[in-house]
């Protein structure tokens, strides 16, 4: 997919407010989610396959340890509530983040590595919906929803692994959906998660042979201060998507962090790299 290069604030802005993609008629609200990358050397790769080697096999004894020693946490009924709370604090799983908010998808992009390029992807998830498996998309139909709720894709696949069981021959498909909200921080941030029924099939590599479903754009690092600049005068900080002392630490330690310093740490949340590109848990 081609990732066009943005040089002044007022492109990115256009970019990130067009309504001519992303726009349904059923659905009230537009339809795009978006993640935002630090560097443009980063890649949508999921925490998971970043452990190489057969990672498909270790994926449910990650969760089922997950889920054994972290008990007193449990996050609501489903296998999909435990994975979506495994990806919060850092546990390598086939989700990715993303957030239905440009702006919170920007400050991932410019909170750290101020002197790289930075990429800002968006996905029409309505567009990637229509190519589930009809017992998938009868859940969404039914309910008139744009995205699943871990309840509802519970229905179709109790387990994650059920997923594979749905995809029509070797077709992989992709979908979106809600975590609950177990933290402040997942409200904050208007998060979502996309998973693949394939985890060997990463959504970046997926998304080319499904022409009209993705943009990207490339941030320059001469655009990142300005960009920055803005999210900040508009609040869009550490402190307003993290709530709480993590939140203020990590506003506190960008905003006192020299700017020729490239490896300050801004804290992650949704829409935004994993632990294995920068410091910190995304959500």
């Amino acid at each position: 997919m081609a990732i066009a290069t943005l040089e002044t604030w007022r492109e990115l802005d256009e970019a990130i407010s067009d309504r001519s993609w992303g726009s349904h008629p059923q659905h009230a609200r537009p339809t795009v989610v978006f993640r935002g990358l630090a560097r443009a050397d980063y890649s949508n790769i999921t925490s998971l396959a970043r452990l190489e080697g057969d990672y498909p096999a270790l994926e449910r004894h990650l969760l089922r340890n997950f889920r054994k020693y972290a008990y007193q946490r449990a996050p609501g009924p489903t296998t999909w509530d435990w994975l979506a709370l495994g990806q919060h604090h850092g546990l390598p799983t086939r989700l990715l983040d993303w957030t239905f908010s440009p702006l919170v998808a920007l400050h991932f992009a410019t909170a750290t590595w101020p002197e790289q390029d930075a990429v800002l992807w968006s996905v029409d998830c309505a567009q990637v919906h229509d190519a589930l498996p009809p017992v998938l998309r009868e859940i969404l139909d039914d309910e008139g929803a744009l995205v699943f709720t871990t309840e509802q894709l519970a229905l179709a696949a109790p387990e994650v692994g059920d997923l594979g069981a749905l995809q029509q021959g070797d077709s992989a498909f992709g979908l979106f959906f809600e975590p609950p909200t177990f933290d402040e921080r997942i409200a904050s941030q208007a998060a979502v998660l996309s998973v693949m029924s394939d985890p060997t099939c990463e959504l970046e590599r997926w998304m080319p042979d499904h022409e009209g479903m993705g943009r990207a754009w490339r941030i320059p690092a001469r655009l990142k201060a300005e960009v920055r600049q803005r999210l900040d005068q508009a609040q869009i900080t550490e402190r307003s998507l993290m709530p709480g002392l993590d939140g203020l630490a990590a506003w506190l330690r960008r905003y006192y962090s020299p700017q020729r310093d490239a490896s300050f740490a801004g804290a992650s949340m949704a829409g935004g790299e994993d632990h294995a590109q920068e410091e910190g848990s995304m959500a």
